[in-house]
């Protein structure tokens, strides 16, 4: 056990009070040693979002909030900034950050914006922007029009350094994966590093050899012997992909508490404060409150299993999650899918590459001040890159930059989509210059469908977009009941290595004795849509081509047992502890089912040729006009649809990697019968059950349940610990005002704040990292009286700011609402305006607050009441 916190105290930071104060005793620690509200959840906190404090910021008259803080002044100090050098060097040192977490602190002054599960303040952070550009443009002369260029051109010199590298990230994954997966059935002997493929060209050939005449031990025969080599090597590859991904692990402490969310969002079982604490005096002490203590332990996620792209999701939805972007989870996913792809499980590396390359993103922004300072614009980069790498992934640029318009983007500007297109453009450029797959393409394999399809077909393409959109639904069904069972045992939950061993042993034990499932999913695919007679496709290899009709029967046998065995492998593969994206998987799925329905097909016409619907079908060409490679691409198109409710942009990639005009109609058709098909079984795609079985703080923009009530039915009661009151004076405690947000923190509010009112008036807020921030500017806090409201000075003209002046971090103009607005307008705020918190009037009075991760809660109960019905 003392082993297992030392692993997990890797990922818990230092708290970011002990980072960010001066080594002085406060006199308000808590007297615990366990972790409190204080302490952290990541390191040194380094935000892009900060102040320039201290003895160099001039004293602004009368108050100055925190959206008035950013004006010339806070950017005078270029001269400090880090030189290009230091900037590459942190930029590609790694801390265990968060997506907000980029550049180390500089200065001790240095203000921190963001932490773990905290929401971006989108307001803050554009007119954080719009006072950077007005100072940068202040400057008329001719150095300061080549500064404006030059701070202009950073998006673009981003996007392509972005593009580029992702485009060699997935050269290098394609090439090593490939090698590595034909190890289980042999090497070359000319060159061991080469694939079958590149060591034999032209076909087997005797400079591959197989386990069984490199071994010459056969006690239970060749065919025995490398089955079993096949088996060892498939459970350690993937068992070691697995080791190499725990190193991943990111533990939240249990003692902070994310009383918003009442799955298991932070830790389950944590200490719970009392809802009766009715005054500021009863409060002598946070850890006085009277709590319920519970034995379960800490949350505990790893950031480089999965495909990461629900995790994206919520990060570019505004949301904070600690060391997913950073380039710890950027080089072990990276090695990690490598093995895990060779091993020859049911998962496919084209969702892991959207995460890969939002990595790369996100640590490209570390170079750029004007990215790596503002999280808002921070995200339009991230944007960019996500798209990048379905670009590379599909060779579909197109289909990338809807992709990141239509699933993972949360605001989307139009100059984001332009220059989302062009990252796109230079990471296939770059791909095509780097040809990973010896072909000169860019896609993952070229299919050309020459013979057009007949008007009668359209019936058996609708019947195809049903069954693919029900097989996906029922995929995503099966998915979340394996793991609230399998994955629900201690044994497994306890030690996912285990689950990645099983699940190996499985996938090596069924696959090797069926033809079509020891393929690598990129090449079943590419032979399930290809038809007969694509010439880099062996038409005897398989045996997916009849010649009459009595050869259609066996075909049918086999693709029904693959198709049996590859879908059982996805639903018990998708979820497990290596990184492993769903895509190609659930295409190969649904190719098969496609290519029995293409082969039914065609067996009819050939058994009835005479009828007259079929015209010249039954005798046209070899065999009959109808293609079963295109019914297993349209049924891979619709179960991936199903699975992952893309519409738009699935039909741009199936086009893309065909290329054929004359199709684009029946994949339009049948994506958009599989997504009603799949919206009316299962509501929720496969991101959406993540985001829920995870509880991560995600507002869905796109589906907005039903709203009949107000804000009145869902505004906690005012506590009086909650609230600054200035009635009697505008002087505050220090300490009063730490331990108020000691209670916020303690709740799972570290980004919400502090109303100030007086008579029981909303006359401001105060964010509850600016107040952190100034309290631990404070010499003696102890005795230390604050100021909260602005009154007159004689002391305006003093060079030196008063550390107990809080007015300036004051947000005088909270936005509110009445408590009898209704709720479709508290979701418009928040989902439209990038609201963190909402204040509540009733009666002109102040009336509660609503925190975006509150309302978030609310949005799901309300969900799952609508789905229930």
């Amino acid at each position: 056990m003392a082993d297992e916190d030392r692993r997990g105290s890797l990922s818990q930071p230092a708290s970011p009070v002990s980072t960010r104060r001066t080594p002085i005793d406060r006199n308000h620690s808590s007297g615990l040693d366990a972790p409190d509200e204080r302490s952290p959840l990541l390191r040194t906190s380094r935000s892009r979002i900060r102040f320039q404090t201290g003895g160099q910021t001039p004293r602004r008259p009368g108050y100055l909030s925190r959206n008035h803080s950013y004006n010339a002044d806070s950017y005078r100090h270029h001269s400090r900034h880090a030189s290009w050098g230091q900037r590459l060097i942190s930029a590609l040192s790694d801390r265990g950050d968060s997506l907000t977490e980029s550049k180390g602190s500089i200065f001790p002054d240095d203000r921190v914006w963001y932490d773990q599960f905290t929401s971006t303040d989108w307001v803050h952070d554009t007119i954080a922007d719009s006072h950077r550009v007005k100072a940068l443009r202040s400057r008329k002369d001719f150095w300061g029009r080549i500064r404006v260029v030059l701070d202009g051109s950073q998006g673009w010199i981003l996007s392509a350094l972005s593009g580029s590298i992702i485009a060699l990230i997935a050269y290098t994954v394609n090439v090593s994966e490939s090698t590595v997966f034909d190890f289980k059935d042999g090497y070359c002997a000319r060159q061991w590093y080469l694939s079958e493929k590149k060591c034999c060209p032209d076909g087997p050939c005797e400079d591959f050899k197989s386990w069984s005449q490199v071994l010459r031990y056969h006690p239970f025969g060749e065919v025995w012997t490398e089955f079993a080599v096949y088996v060892v090597l498939v459970v350690v590859l993937a068992c070691v992909s697995c080791w190499v991904t725990l190193w991943t692990k990111t533990v939240v402490p249990s003692a902070y508490r994310m009383k918003t969310f009442d799955e298991n969002l932070a830790a389950d079982g944590v200490p719970t404060l009392a809802d009766d604490i009715q005054t500021d005096d009863d409060i002598s002490s946070p850890n006085q409150a009277t709590v319920q203590e519970n034995e379960e332990p800490p949350m505990v996620y790893y950031s480089a299993a999965g495909s990461g792209v629900a995790e994206v999701r919520v990060i570019l939805s505004g949301f904070v999650l600690h060391g997913f972007l950073g380039l710890k989870t950027l080089i072990i996913k990276m090695v990690a899918l490598i093995l895990s792809v060779a091993s020859g499980l049911s998962i496919g590396k084209e969702g892991p590459y959207v995460h890969i390359a939002t990595c790369v993103g996100n640590i490209g922004c570390r170079l750029f001040s004007k990215y790596d300072r503002n999280d808002a614009k921070r995200r339009e980069v991230l944007s960019a890159a996500a798209a990048a790498g379905v670009a590379v992934a599909f060779g579909a640029p197109l289909g990338g930059v809807l992709f990141s318009l239509e699933e993972v983007s949360y605001f989307f500007p139009a100059k984001t989509l332009f220059r989302t297109f062009f990252c796109c453009i230079i990471a296939a450029l770059s791909l095509k210059f780097l040809n990973p797959y010896g072909t000169h393409k860019i896609v993952m394999f070229q299919v050309r469908y020459i013979v057009d399809w007949e008007y009668y077909e359209l019936g058996s393409f609708i019947v195809t977009g049903i069954l693919g959109g029900a097989i996906g639904a029922l995929f995503i069904k099966a998915s979340k009941l394996w793991a609230e069972s399998f994955r629900r045992v201690k044994l497994i939950k306890k030690y996912p290595l285990l689950e990645v061993f099983l699940v190996a042993l499985t996938t090596g034990l069924l696959s090797f004795w069926n033809v079509l499932a020891k393929l690598p999913v990129a090449k079943l695919l590419l032979n399930l849509a290809s038809p007969c007679d694509n010439p880099n496709v062996d038409r005897n290899e398989l045996g997916l081509c009849p010649s009459s009709v009595e050869d259609i029967p066996p075909i049918l046998v086999t693709l029904i047992v693959a198709f049996l065995i590859k879908g059982f492998l996805t639903v018990i593969t998708f979820g497990i502890k290596v990184p492993a994206g769903i895509y190609v998987p659930s295409m190969v799925v649904g190719g098969l089912m496609g290519r029995i329905i293409g082969h039914l097909m065609q067996w009819l016409v050939l058994a009835t040729p005479h009828w007259p619907i079929w015209g010249t079908c039954a005798t046209d060409g070899d065999g009959t006009c109808i293609q079963p490679g295109v019914y297993g691409l349209i049924a891979a198109g619709a179960t991936m649809c199903g699975v992952t409710r893309l519409s738009v942009t699935l039909a741009v990639i199936l086009f893309e990697i065909t290329g054929s005009l004359d199709y684009v109609l029946p994949f339009s058709l049948t994506v958009l019968v599989a997504k009603w098909t799949a919206d009316a079984i299962e509501p929720n795609s496969i991101y959406d059950l993540l985001t829920n079985m995870n509880s991560y703080p995600f507002l869905d923009n796109k589906h907005k349940p039903i709203f009949t009530g107000d804000l009145a039915d869902v505004v906690p009661r005012v506590r009086l610990e909650r609230v600054i009151d200035i009635t009697t004076s505008p002087m505050i405690a220090a300490t009063r005002l730490r331990k108020k947000l000691e209670l916020l923190h303690r709740a799972g509010e570290i980004d919400g704040g502090l109303p100030i009112i007086r008579n029981d008036v909303l006359v401001g807020l105060i964010p509850a990292p600016d107040l952190q921030f100034a309290l631990d500017q404070l010499e003696d806090e102890a005795s230390a009286m604050c100021l909260m409201d602005n009154i007159p000075s004689i002391d305006d003209d003093e060079e030196e700011p008063d550390p107990t002046d809080f007015t300036r971090y004051i947000d005088p103009a909270p936005v509110a609402l009445d408590v009898k607005s209704p709720m479709d307008l508290v979701y418009e705020c928040f989902a439209k305006l990038g609201l963190r918190y909402i204040c509540v009037l009733k009666n002109g009075k102040y009336g509660g607050m609503m925190h975006k991760k509150t309302f978030v809660k609310h949005m799901r109960e309300q969900e799952e009441a609508e789905y229930s019905i």
